[in-house]
């Protein structure tokens, strides 16, 4: 659980750090666009070599960010396997029985968990390097002109932004639980999975317990500090576009507009 990272923020002073919230967001749709448009593993190579660059920029730390990487493997893990087990198509690599694995599972599998990896890597650049505060300023502009057609852009971004800030404290909040428990005698690692997953009630229900707690405590904060909504409220630091964003908003266009044309 300590290996999660999605609702961290890491302060700076980089380039990734400065570019304005709206920027980001509008540049990780374009390059999450740009990644499911790529169908060819020189165009992952290509766009590796992107977010390589984009991350020396960011100043943030390898082993923190590669961390980050650490609860994906299952899920990578689990898509090669389907993959080799069940795509069938082309030369057979491994016969086993009736199990095979063919070249069409090696390649469907591994490019489709090259494109979940990069996929991570292009959100936790964003997610590290901006704060829940302008990562919710940046939401509710995105989302002003939509409240002509009744989207509340302003509450979507509050929901958004709470969510993100409590990940870290629920994983931390778990994480006591469980010792907690394992020192009062809890077994969550031997048994088959039925067995591990009823060992898992004594670790859930303090849990949702704890949360309902917190989000009752901060609904209670909310509605003493008058809060209301979106309506008629101000900022202290309001959010402007400097040359660096559309310069960054630019290049990230231009690696979209080349993986269109040049079909990898």
């Amino acid at each position: 659980m300590r290996s999660i990272t999605l609702g961290h923020y890491l302060p700076g002073n980089s380039l990734l750090h400065r570019l304005d919230p709206r920027m980001k967001l509008i540049i990780l749709m374009l390059l999450i666009a740009a990644l499911f448009m790529v169908k060819t593993f020189l165009g992952f190579f290509l766009f590796g070599l992107f977010v390589l660059t984009v991350f020396i920029f960011s100043g943030l730390p390898w082993r923190y960010f590669l961390r980050g990487l650490r609860p994906i493997l299952f899920i990578v893990v689990l898509t090669l396997s389907l993959h080799f087990l069940f795509t069938k198509g082309g030369e057979v690599y491994w016969r086993w029985g009736f199990i095979t694995i063919e070249e069409a599972g090696v390649y469907l599998g591994a490019f489709m968990s090259l494109r979940l990896v990069l996929l991570v890597i292009t959100t936790l650049l964003i997610t590290l390097t901006t704060s829940p505060i302008a990562f919710a300023d940046g939401i509710e502009y995105l989302l002003h002109p939509f409240r002509r057609v009744g989207v509340p852009g302003h509450e979507i971004a509050m929901m958004m932004t709470i969510a993100l800030r409590f990940i870290p404290t629920l994983m931390e909040e778990s994480d006591k639980i469980r010792k907690a428990q394992m020192a009062r005698g809890a077994d969550f690692e031997t048994g088959n999975i039925f067995r591990r997953a009823r060992n898992m009630v004594p670790l859930l229900v303090p849990l949702f317990v704890s949360a309902f707690r917190r989000a009752d405590e901060l609904a209670v904060a909310m509605e003493a500090r008058c809060y209301r909504g979106g309506e008629n409220r101000t900022k202290m630091k309001e959010l402007q576009a400097r040359s660096l964003d559309y310069y960054s908003l630019a290049t990230a266009s231009g690696l979209v507009a080349a993986i269109v044309m040049s079909g990898v």
